[in-house]
């Protein structure tokens, strides 16, 4: 089938900014899952598996990790370890473990989720998270955990600065609240703030993070925390049915990826700023510059110039995928995969787009 955009001499290929969920494995990935030694991960005899979850639990400042199939699942895991039935959370209402994971923690755990307002920036204010926190009544579901994100999907992938994740954490301890991080993208946050992922996960109780958003591992997920925690942690990931056989072939590329792929996550960074201002520059479209902290670009369509539908057809005739959020709000997501001649190409169909209404 003829492509658009090689008709147009833009690109070889089509250009996927819906998420960085679908980056696809490096040449040395490839290479480190051919060659993986295997074992049965159940019984603890998977060599790989075991010397990823050490690099995890190291970069993460924790005792021990534990590999899991998906983001959604290290986090359910982390909050029925936390959580017994009718407890309560207290997380931003923009969360992904809120907005996102199917009402996992309610269907599944029978934890009561009670929400805050997120900030744009992705915090929540100190006095909301306080005021959220129940007392001592047998009218009110037990109060047990608090739950961060960093970056914020939702709140424009903002990192959250230790300094704010310090202040949430003394916060609960005064309450005897723990704490949890939805880091699934706190190694992006590490790179935007340059501090070091331990420092950003320090003083939570677990941290969950994702190999398969822009570390470029087809699968897998992290759950970190002390060895009694992850000890908890693995019975109820068999519960979940998240136990599987020869992890090897995922862990071999998850160490690739923590060698050799945070650093360059800055270089997202960059194309998502150059994404950002130029679509500023585009009449019809507006974006808060201020806001693009990582590799998360949301951005609004004037509505006077066509219909959403118009515009997503239009886009995905051109070749461009992007994720429609509603209404007339739109999110493009830099990563591994997508270079600056990429990001130049989209702008240049979105110009046209906007330009031929």
């Amino acid at each position: 089938m003829d492509d658009p955009l090689e008709r147009k001499g833009i690109s070889m290929k089509r250009i996927d900014l819906r998420s960085d969920t679908v980056t696809l494995p490096t040449e040395a990935m490839r290479e480190a899952i051919h060659d993986a030694s295997l074992g049965d991960d159940v019984y603890g005899e998977d060599p790989a598996t075991g010397r990823l979850e050490e690099m995890a639990a190291s970069m993460a400042g924790k005792d021990a990790g534990l590999l899991v199939p998906s983001g959604t699942m290290a986090n359910l895991i982390c909050l029925l370890s936390h959580c017994g039935r009718g407890d309560e959370i207290i997380l931003g209402d923009q969360a992904h473990i809120f907005y996102y994971e199917a009402g996992g923690m309610a269907a599944l755990g029978g934890i009561v989720p009670h929400t805050v307002f997120n900030q744009a920036d992705g915090t929540m204010r100190l006095e909301d998270i306080e005021r959220a926190i129940r007392g001592d009544d047998f009218h009110f579901p037990r109060s047990r955990l608090v739950c961060l994100e960093n970056t914020h999907n939702r709140c424009n992938g903002s990192p959250l600065s230790p300094e704010y994740s310090n202040a949430v954490i003394d916060l609960a301890r005064r309450h005897g609240l723990a704490v949890h991080l939805d880091g699934a993208r706190i190694f992006n946050a590490a790179v935007a703030l340059g501090v070091d992922a331990s420092e950003l996960a320090c003083g939570f109780d677990s941290v969950a993070f994702c190999l398969s958003k822009g570390l470029a591992v087809p699968i897998g997920s992290l759950v970190c925390g002390s060895y009694d925690f992850i000890e908890k942690a693995r019975r109820i990931r068999k519960i979940l049915g998240g136990g599987m056989r020869q992890t090897g072939i995922i862990a071999a590329a998850g160490i690739v990826a923590l060698e050799e792929m945070v650093g360059r996550l800055a270089e997202d960074h960059a194309n998502a700023r150059r994404l950002a201002e130029g679509i500023e520059a585009i009449p019809g479209l507006s974006v808060d510059l201020e806001r693009v902290k990582t590799n998360i670009v949301f951005f609004n369509l004037d509505q006077v110039r066509m219909s959403e539908e118009m515009f997503m057809d239009r886009l995905a005739a051109e070749g461009l995928g992007l994720l429609h959020l509603g209404p007339f709000q739109f999110r493009m997501v830099t990563h591994y995969g997508v270079d600056r001649k990429d990001v130049d190409a989209a702008l240049e169909i979105l110009r046209e787009t906007l330009a031929a209404r």
